[in-house]
């Protein structure tokens, strides 16, 4: 297996149990190798500091401990790395399944948000999807934005600053495609394919994959199942 096919796995997780039960179900994969964990969000900088290796997809756990009457929750640990890992990729894990939370977590940039007791290829599935396509959004965080969107979301007079093609992307994007896999369908390189990508971030004003699935479900140019 060549370095360059392995993704780097780092964990932030408090409950020993958890950590050490996805740790072993995960190295089924050969793909997926384990570089960094924390038992809490205060340290979790500094242990990176001192690290000799970077993950490249960080799963988060969104309740923390707090250290002594200071709160350190998994989505102030996500704003914390945002700062200092540009390129690191954040899976929140939590058992709490609240469509308002799971919006809200995405909507201000969460890679993706996952269930303490999902599947386990769903893990695998959504641990690539974030590495190769930048999000990981289910059918779950589909209807979540959708739900929080209610009530706010206005039909757009037209989707003129974007082309029928661009479109055409940006739907397969909200698909879980990747770039080989829209060219594929859309018969054009893979080239093209990040062009468009690289257009459609600038044109919606997205900061990442996560905030295009964002755009195309508040103007309903794609909608969950």
């Amino acid at each position: 297996m060549s370095a360059n096919n392995i993704i780097k796995l780092g964990i932030v997780e408090d409950q020993k149990l958890f950590l050490q039960g996805i740790k072993a179900i995960l190295s089924n994969w050969d793909t997926l190798v384990f570089v960094f964990e924390s038992p809490d969000g205060h340290s979790v900088i500094e242990r990176l500091r001192n690290a000799g290796t970077i993950p490249d997809v960080m799963l988060i756990d969104l309740s923390l401990p707090s250290n002594g009457t200071e709160e350190c929750n998994g989505w102030q640990v996500v704003q914390m790395l945002k700062k200092e890992f540009n390129d690191m990729k954040f899976l929140i894990l939590s058992v709490h399944d609240d469509d308002y939370l799971i919006a809200k977590l995405i909507e201000e940039g969460a890679h993706g948000y996952l269930l303490k007791d999902c599947d386990p290829q769903e893990v695998y599935e959504a641990i690539l999807s974030v590495h190769q396509n930048g999000s990981y959004i289910n059918q779950k965080s589909l209807r979540a934005i959708q739900g929080r969107l209610n009530g706010k979301v206005k039909t757009p007079k037209t989707h003129e600053q974007l082309t029928k093609r661009e479109i055409e992307v940006l739907q397969l994007i909200c698909q879980q495609k990747t770039a080989e896999e829209i060219g594929n369908e859309l018969f054009i390189s893979v080239k093209t394919v990040n062009g468009h990508r690289n257009n459609l971030l600038q044109k919606t004003g997205s900061r990442n994959m996560s905030g295009l699935v964002m755009y195309a479900i508040k103007h309903r140019i794609v909608e969950a199942i």
